[in-house]
């Protein structure tokens, strides 16, 4: 019998299909695993930006959560965005019932545009409740500075941010140098034995770069599930979110920051395609 790993996404809605539970859905499919979803919250938005965010009645969360997790067991779960105190408390409690293999968070706390996704007395009960229970936390460096309190610079800026994580939450960090000045795409993941190591390669200029965390974030997952180590995973996840962005460079999507093309694949055969019939 053909099985594929189960991962769980607890994240917002992006009605324009490029960030949140559906980037995760499409990610997680691409990869080869089966995605579940537990929504904490409609955004109104496209690819221009976020217009109103509307949280879900935190018990709704719980039974979106305990459903999948008493059925489908999931090996890994991925969380998003989550802007209300009370389903921060509900996903904690989750965890601790259920204690799945491997948790990524991906702390959404501002969209591209600027609008902020999460209250203040969230952000307090994540670092207290949440983060001590995951195993990888992503965040980027606008979000690293929300947790830590500290100036993100450069490198060496982020292997402190890194470390003071880790040594306050217990778990691993990959942290998103993306926001850096250069020419050089550099991540750096420290982990909770206190390795580090650096992910760094050329960036890709493109404007279509919406749900690029949410995208890494449930390929790290997914590949954490297949039974990949640490350290394997992000890098394939790298290469995957590489592809997808290079696949979406044209893509004439929405009026404003487009998304990648999560089956990279696709546009391969798509190519061969035309080329035959022509």
């Amino acid at each position: 019998m053909e099985r594929h790993p189960v991962i769980l996404s607890i994240a917002g809605s992006d009605c324009s299909g490029g960030a949140g539970i559906q980037a995760d859905i499409k990610t997680i499919s691409a990869l080869g695993g089966y995605a579940a979803s537990a929504i904490t919250a409609i955004t109104i938005q496209n690819t221009l930006g976020v217009r109103a965010v509307q949280s879900i009645a935190p018990d709704i969360v719980r039974g979106q959560i305990e459903a999948v997790m008493d059925d489908l067991q999931p090996v890994a779960i991925k969380i998003g965005m989550v802007n209300d105190i009370q389903i921060v408390r509900v996903i904690s409690d989750c965890l601790q019932k259920y204690s799945p293999a491997y948790v990524v968070y991906d702390p959404v706390m501002v969209s591209t545009s600027g609008k902020k996704l999460m209250t203040d007395e969230a952000i307090e009960e994540i670092k207290k409740e949440l983060l001590p229970l995951v195993t990888l936390i992503t965040p980027n460096i606008d979000e690293a500075k929300v947790l830590t309190g500290k100036s993100i610079h450069n490198i060496q800026d982020m292997q402190a941010a890194a470390k003071m994580l880790t040594d306050d939450y217990h778990t691993s960090i990959l942290l998103k140098g993306g926001h850096l000045e250069g020419d050089n795409m550099c991540d750096l993941l420290h982990t909770s034995e206190s390795i580090y190591h650096i992910y760094e390669e050329k960036k890709i200029e493109s404007h279509n770069l919406h749900g690029t965390g949410c995208t890494l974030s449930s390929a790290i997952a997914t590949y954490l599930a297949k039974g990949y180590p640490m350290r394997e995973s992000i890098q394939h996840a790298k290469t995957y979110i590489t592809q997808a962005i290079i696949a979406g460079k044209e893509l004439n999507i929405g009026h404003g920051n487009g998304p990648l093309w999560h089956f990279p694949d696709s546009v391969a055969q798509m190519c061969t395609f035309c080329a035959v019939v022509s």
